[in-house]
Protein backbone atom coordinates (compact mmCIF):
# COMPACT_ATOMS: atom_id res chain seq x y z
CA UNK A 1 0.00 0.00 0.00
CA UNK A 2 0.69 3.28 -0.26
CA UNK A 3 0.50 5.99 2.01
CA UNK A 4 -1.37 9.27 1.32
CA UNK A 5 0.67 12.65 1.48
CA UNK A 6 -1.98 15.20 3.36
CA UNK A 7 -0.57 18.75 3.56
CA UNK A 8 -2.92 22.02 4.18
CA UNK A 9 -5.20 22.88 6.77
CA UNK A 10 -8.35 21.12 8.27
CA UNK A 11 -11.00 22.85 8.20
CA UNK A 12 -11.12 23.02 12.42
CA UNK A 13 -7.98 24.47 11.90
CA UNK A 14 -9.20 26.79 9.86
CA UNK A 15 -12.78 27.79 12.20
CA UNK A 16 -10.33 28.74 14.62
CA UNK A 17 -8.22 30.70 13.13
CA UNK A 18 -10.89 32.79 11.76
CA UNK A 19 -12.66 33.13 15.38
CA UNK A 20 -9.13 34.75 16.76
CA UNK A 21 -9.42 37.22 13.95
CA UNK A 22 -12.87 38.05 14.73
CA UNK A 23 -11.92 38.40 17.98
CA UNK A 24 -9.08 40.72 17.25
CA UNK A 25 -11.30 42.86 15.23
CA UNK A 26 -14.18 43.19 17.54
CA UNK A 27 -11.09 44.58 20.10
CA UNK A 28 -9.64 46.42 17.66
CA UNK A 29 -12.16 48.08 15.20
CA UNK A 30 -13.64 50.48 18.68
CA UNK A 31 -10.19 51.91 19.10
CA UNK A 32 -9.82 52.23 15.51
CA UNK A 33 -12.63 54.13 14.85
CA UNK A 34 -12.33 56.39 18.35
CA UNK A 35 -9.24 57.68 16.54
CA UNK A 36 -10.78 58.37 13.12
CA UNK A 37 -13.42 60.60 15.33
CA UNK A 38 -10.55 62.17 16.93
CA UNK A 39 -8.24 62.69 13.91
CA UNK A 40 -11.30 64.60 12.20
CA UNK A 41 -12.31 67.05 15.31
CA UNK A 42 -8.77 67.81 14.76
CA UNK A 43 -9.32 68.48 11.29
CA UNK A 44 -12.57 70.64 11.59
CA UNK A 45 -10.41 72.68 14.35
CA UNK A 46 -7.50 73.04 12.04
CA UNK A 47 -10.15 74.72 9.29
CA UNK A 48 -11.63 76.61 11.69
CA UNK A 49 -8.30 78.40 12.54
CA UNK A 50 -7.42 78.61 9.23
CA UNK A 51 -10.72 80.36 8.25
CA UNK A 52 -10.52 82.78 11.16
CA UNK A 53 -6.63 83.67 10.43
CA UNK A 54 -7.99 83.92 6.77
CA UNK A 55 -10.66 86.21 8.06
CA UNK A 56 -7.98 88.32 9.42
CA UNK A 57 -5.60 88.44 6.15
CA UNK A 58 -9.00 89.61 4.75
CA UNK A 59 -10.40 92.21 6.60
CA UNK A 60 -6.80 93.71 6.98
CA UNK A 61 -5.68 93.72 3.14
CA UNK A 62 -8.93 93.51 1.20
CA UNK A 63 -11.80 93.72 3.22
CA UNK A 64 -11.61 97.94 4.09
CA UNK A 65 -11.76 96.37 7.84
CA UNK A 66 -15.33 94.08 7.21
CA UNK A 67 -14.99 90.14 6.49
CA UNK A 68 -16.45 87.91 4.33
CA UNK A 69 -19.81 86.15 4.94
CA UNK A 70 -19.24 83.52 2.58
CA UNK A 71 -16.72 80.75 2.07
CA UNK A 72 -16.45 81.49 -1.40
CA UNK A 73 -15.64 85.31 -1.23
CA UNK A 74 -12.66 83.98 0.83
CA UNK A 75 -11.56 81.44 -1.98
CA UNK A 76 -11.60 84.79 -4.31
CA UNK A 77 -7.83 86.28 -5.66
CA UNK A 78 -7.55 89.93 -5.57
CA UNK A 79 -7.57 90.90 -9.45
CA UNK A 80 -4.43 92.45 -9.61
CA UNK A 81 -2.21 89.17 -8.10
CA UNK A 82 -1.94 87.18 -5.11
CA UNK A 83 -3.21 84.42 -3.56
CA UNK A 84 -6.74 83.70 -2.38
CA UNK A 85 -7.41 83.82 1.21
CA UNK A 86 -8.25 80.62 2.15
CA UNK A 87 -7.20 76.91 0.43
CA UNK A 88 -9.04 75.67 -2.06
CA UNK A 89 -10.51 72.84 0.04
CA UNK A 90 -12.21 75.29 2.14
CA UNK A 91 -13.10 77.56 -0.03
CA UNK A 92 -14.60 75.37 -2.63
CA UNK A 93 -18.15 75.96 -2.08
CA UNK A 94 -20.14 77.51 0.76
CA UNK A 95 -20.62 74.75 3.02
CA UNK A 96 -17.68 72.52 2.68
CA UNK A 97 -17.32 68.71 3.76
CA UNK A 98 -14.05 67.74 4.87
CA UNK A 99 -12.98 65.02 7.06
CA UNK A 100 -16.35 64.78 8.24
CA UNK A 101 -17.63 67.60 9.12
CA UNK A 102 -19.27 70.54 7.78
CA UNK A 103 -17.55 73.48 7.99
CA UNK A 104 -19.62 77.01 7.20
CA UNK A 105 -19.14 80.97 7.98
CA UNK A 106 -22.13 83.54 8.22
CA UNK A 107 -22.60 86.79 8.93
CA UNK A 108 -23.30 87.64 12.64
CA UNK A 109 -26.64 88.79 14.06
CA UNK A 110 -25.29 91.94 15.07
CA UNK A 111 -22.99 92.62 11.55
CA UNK A 112 -23.14 96.00 10.25
CA UNK A 113 -22.78 95.61 6.64
CA UNK A 114 -19.96 97.63 4.66
CA UNK A 115 -19.80 100.44 2.71
CA UNK A 116 -17.34 99.78 0.04
CA UNK A 117 -16.77 96.85 -2.27
CA UNK A 118 -13.79 94.65 -1.60
CA UNK A 119 -10.76 94.87 -3.62
CA UNK A 120 -11.46 90.95 -4.70
CA UNK A 121 -14.88 92.37 -6.27
CA UNK A 122 -16.94 91.54 -3.21
CA UNK A 123 -19.91 93.53 -3.07
CA UNK A 124 -20.53 95.13 0.06
CA UNK A 125 -23.44 93.99 1.09
CA UNK A 126 -21.32 90.66 1.54
CA UNK A 127 -19.48 91.70 3.73
CA UNK A 128 -19.84 92.30 7.48
CA UNK A 129 -18.30 93.28 10.59
CA UNK A 130 -19.13 90.07 12.49
CA UNK A 131 -19.11 86.59 11.24
CA UNK A 132 -18.67 83.22 12.80
CA UNK A 133 -17.86 79.55 11.45
CA UNK A 134 -18.88 76.50 12.60
CA UNK A 135 -17.77 72.65 12.16
CA UNK A 136 -20.55 70.18 12.82
CA UNK A 137 -20.11 66.52 12.66
CA UNK A 138 -21.82 65.20 9.39
CA UNK A 139 -22.61 61.91 11.06
CA UNK A 140 -23.01 62.64 14.52
CA UNK A 141 -21.15 60.31 16.79
CA UNK A 142 -19.66 58.21 13.82
CA UNK A 143 -17.78 61.29 12.04
CA UNK A 144 -17.38 63.10 15.15
CA UNK A 145 -18.80 63.63 18.84
CA UNK A 146 -18.43 67.62 19.05
CA UNK A 147 -19.39 70.96 17.62
CA UNK A 148 -16.99 73.11 16.82
CA UNK A 149 -17.32 77.32 16.27
CA UNK A 150 -15.14 80.23 16.15
CA UNK A 151 -16.12 83.80 15.90
CA UNK A 152 -14.96 87.58 14.72
CA UNK A 153 -12.47 87.70 18.52
CA UNK A 154 -10.98 83.89 17.26
CA UNK A 155 -11.53 81.91 20.43
CA UNK A 156 -12.74 78.18 19.21
CA UNK A 157 -15.53 76.76 21.28
CA UNK A 158 -16.32 73.18 21.45
CA UNK A 159 -20.06 71.52 22.53
CA UNK A 160 -20.74 67.64 22.43
CA UNK A 161 -24.49 68.05 23.31
CA UNK A 162 -25.64 70.52 20.26
CA UNK A 163 -24.72 72.73 16.77
CA UNK A 164 -24.14 76.49 17.55
CA UNK A 165 -27.11 78.93 17.06
CA UNK A 166 -27.50 80.52 13.66
CA UNK A 167 -27.90 84.09 14.98
CA UNK A 168 -24.66 84.27 17.31
CA UNK A 169 -22.36 86.74 16.43
CA UNK A 170 -19.75 88.48 18.53
CA UNK A 171 -22.96 90.35 20.42
CA UNK A 172 -23.50 87.19 22.29
CA UNK A 173 -21.44 83.82 24.22
CA UNK A 174 -22.10 81.03 21.70
CA UNK A 175 -22.02 78.44 24.37
CA UNK A 176 -19.92 75.49 24.76
CA UNK A 177 -16.53 75.35 26.31
CA UNK A 178 -13.57 77.25 24.78
CA UNK A 179 -10.68 74.89 23.28
CA UNK A 180 -8.03 77.73 22.78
Amino acid sequence: MHARNRQGFTLIELLIVVAIIGIISAIAVPGLMGMRRSGNETSAVGSLRAIYSSQQAFAATCGNGFYAAKLTDLASAPPNGGAPFISPDLGAADEVQKSGYLISIAAGSDGAAASLDACNGIASADLTSSWYAKAEPISPGSTGTRYFWVGTLGTIFADAAKAIPSTVGSDQAPGGAPIQ
